[in-house]
């Protein structure tokens, strides 16, 4: 059993739950988007409210954030782009004509995913609407994206001559059942991915291995060929839906609603691990340093061995389900629906966790070496042994 382990820090300036919690590449902030109409902004180094953005006028669903620019959108029907230094709006995407529940920023272009069935794609800079992605039946829950020149050969590029000005393709996974592959550049749909049978709820992409994974309220996790739109495998083990996934050495790890992660074995299909404790759906997960970090609708946080799938340590205090979590420095963020943002220490956990992998690997350098000499006794043996025989 897992040690219980206390917050070292509680921010509860939210007025509401926190729907997402996004980290800047450069790990120096944070940013928070609320069920309360705002997003804030926090700094790793002091864990202080650095930011207060406001102007949307319904709860905002998702949240991104750059090193200098932050990203909201909202049930609103809104996209707003803050500047990260002042905290004033820089711009206002309008467009769609209901919820808007996901962004995805990707160069210089946005993208936003809405439950008035389309996707959207955005110039950052210029406030503009380039591209309507129109054609899913329901909403559009997830998205991804990639170029073509991450994943086609020369030769095959050269077979989509009108996609030539950009090569850019974005992924939507809808509550139709389907998946879509769309050019960013003509807004036409280029593959629709056919298997599931219930919504899509997440998307995970591997581009240099032309793999993309889609995981689904019937349960399955299904990969597909991202070129030929081919479905490779489908992994059927989870009692329940899909919810988040997290891709990491060809270990593919799936949280669902049926209590558990399972961690899956990409190339052959095969489920070599079920993380269990919790005591309701698996919400979000997290891979780092060897260590599964998991939120759940029980409010609890957990840490389980990757590799063994024993539980470390349960992180409680939340008192609703945990929505997002993040690690930076050591130390594991959870935002949760009862609108605090914890901070808690975990270098306790990953020191016992690399300590114990240079044992491991001591003990299988040990094991090799034995196996070395085994062999190299067992050669002179059988040499021994012909020669007395004459052969």
């Amino acid at each position: 059993m897992g040690n219980s382990g206390s917050a070292v820090k509680v921010c509860t300036d939210h007025q509401g739950g926190i729907n997402w919690l996004s980290l800047s590449p450069d790990g120096q902030r944070l940013l928070t988007g609320s069920e309360d109409g705002t997003a804030r902004l926090w700094s790793t180094a002091d864990s202080q409210c650095h930011g207060h953005f406001q102007g949307h006028e319904s709860y905002i669903t998702f949240c991104h954030l750059e090193n200098e620019a932050a990203f909201t959108c909202s049930a609103d029907h809104t996209i707003r782009k803050w500047d990260v230094m002042t905290g004033q709006c820089l711009a206002i995407y309008r467009g769609h004509t209901s919820i808007v529940n996901r962004i995805l920023v990707a160069k210089d272009y946005l993208f936003s995913g809405s439950y008035d069935r389309t996707a959207r794609c955005w110039s950052v800079d210029k406030e503009k609407q380039i591209q309507e992605f129109r054609g899913h039946r329901n909403c559009v829950l997830t998205l991804a994206h990639y170029s073509s020149r991450d994943v086609l050969e020369e030769e095959e590029e050269e077979e989509e001559e009108e996609e030539k000005v950009s090569r850019d393709l974005l992924v939507t996974g809808s509550t139709d059942c389907t998946v879509k592959v769309w050019w960013v550049s003509s807004g036409r749909c280029y593959q629709t991915l056919l298997g599931h049978t219930g919504a899509v709820l997440c998307l995970i992409l591997d581009a240099p291995n032309r793999e993309l994974f889609s995981g689904s309220t019937d349960y399955t996790i299904r990969t597909w060929n991202i070129v030929t739109g081919e479905q490779l495998k489908v992994f059927k083990e989870h009692q329940g839906s899909v919810i988040c996934l997290e891709l990491v050495n060809r270990h593919l790890y799936s949280g669902s609603a049926d209590r558990t992660v399972k961690c899956w074995l990409v190339d052959t299909g095969e489920r070599i691990q079920t993380y269990k404790a919790h005591k309701h759906s698996v919400s979000t997960l997290k891979y780092h340093a060897g260590i599964l970090f998991t939120g759940s609708g029980d409010a609890c946080a957990r840490a389980f061995n990757s590799k063994s799938g024993v539980l470390q340590k349960i992180f409680r205090g939340h008192k609703f389900i945990i929505n997002c979590i993040q690690i930076h420095n050591e130390l594991l963020y959870t935002a949760s629906h009862d609108g605090t943002l914890r901070i808690w220490d975990i270098r306790g956990i990953c020191k016992r966790n690399k300590r114990r992998l240079k044992k491991e690997r001591s003990a299988q350098g040990r094991n090799s070496q034995k196996g070395s000499l085994s062999r190299l006794f067992n050669n002179k043996v059988g040499c021994m042994v012909q020669q007395e025989n004459g052969e």
